[in-house]
């Protein structure tokens, strides 16, 4: 079997040090959509290494190793095609605001593997610190089709109720025809993103965007309309990805405060708001 529940379970924690400099906390901002308008002094926080703030999702892609999905399937126990893999699933907790420039020891492990019957979710939590202590702990949701049924479990209800009444915000935000180009070279070159050929071998008509690029522009637009554009007070991030959207598309952020954080709901403008993100909870001071 492809995946052995097993041994992803027991094999022994992935390790590794990774750095990051203020040239890839621009370049990460620049592939989510930041520096728009580039004399708006909000953007510049995001683009000038001189008044530069890290919006909280850059770990994703911090010492711009593997994402998580592909860091998931190096695990022993688990062989599978990278086109029948999906991100299910993202959170992050941040445990002090994130450096600038930074170096930093990773520790990812696989921690669950569900059986949802047509295919597989695989958890894989990553834990990083530096010499003063820990800094985020995030956790990628890997969907792995047709590798369910093996008896296993199904997982916790982890869907939340869906907001009611009239967001706070609404925004709206393009994302342009190269923005998976550009958001590529901040460490996630899965070809799902850029490669016409291995998108429709997986099942796509075109290239869709990363989750990860999608998961940062809503963090930012939160950050942006509800947070003072203040990246510290965020304290943790949480969605599931519903769906894909493409380059050339809109997406709209629905906002709703929520005690001790926002609730946010994504939709693709084009195509009849249909879901990019759900169960969306960014918690903040």
């Amino acid at each position: 079997m492809p995946i052995d529940p097993a041994q992803a379970l027991a094999a022994a924690p992935l390790t590794g040090d990774i750095s990051w400099t203020a040239k890839d906390v621009q370049l990460y901002h620049l592939g989510i959509g930041a520096g728009v308008p580039a004399t708006d002094p909000g953007e510049l926080r995001y683009a000038l290494r001189s008044r530069l703030h890290v919006l909280p999702s850059f770990a994703t892609v911090a010492g711009s190793g593997a994402p998580g999905v592909i860091r998931a399937l190096s695990v022993p126990g688990v062989d599978v095609d990278l086109a029948r893999v999906l991100h299910a699933g993202q959170a992050l907790t941040v445990h002090r605001p994130l450096p600038v420039e930074g170096s930093a020891r990773a520790t990812s492990r696989i921690t669950a593997v569900y059986d949802k019957g047509r295919a597989a979710v695989l958890v894989l939590r990553t834990d990083v610190a530096d010499g003063d202590g820990p800094l985020w702990s995030d956790e990628a949701h890997v969907h792995v089709r047709g590798e369910g049924g093996f008896g296993g479990e199904r997982g916790p209800a982890t869907r939340l109720e869906a907001p009611t009444g009239e967001p706070e915000r609404v925004v709206e935000r393009a994302i342009r025809e190269d923005q998976a180009l550009l958001y590529s070279l901040s460490g996630d070159d899965n070809p799902l993103h850029v490669d016409p050929e291995f998108a429709r071998a997986a099942g796509f008509e075109r290239p869709v965007l990363h989750g990860l690029c999608t998961y940062g522009m809503t963090l930012k637009a939160v950050v942006d309309t509800l947070l003072g554009g203040d990246v510290t007070r965020v304290r943790s991030y949480s969605t599931r990805f519903a769906g894909v959207v493409c380059p050339g598309e809109t997406l709209r952020i629905r906002m709703w405060r929520a005690e001790g954080g926002v609730r946010v709901a994504v939709s693709a403008v084009e195509r009849d708001e249909a879901p990019v993100l759900t169960d969306t909870v960014v918690h903040h001071s």
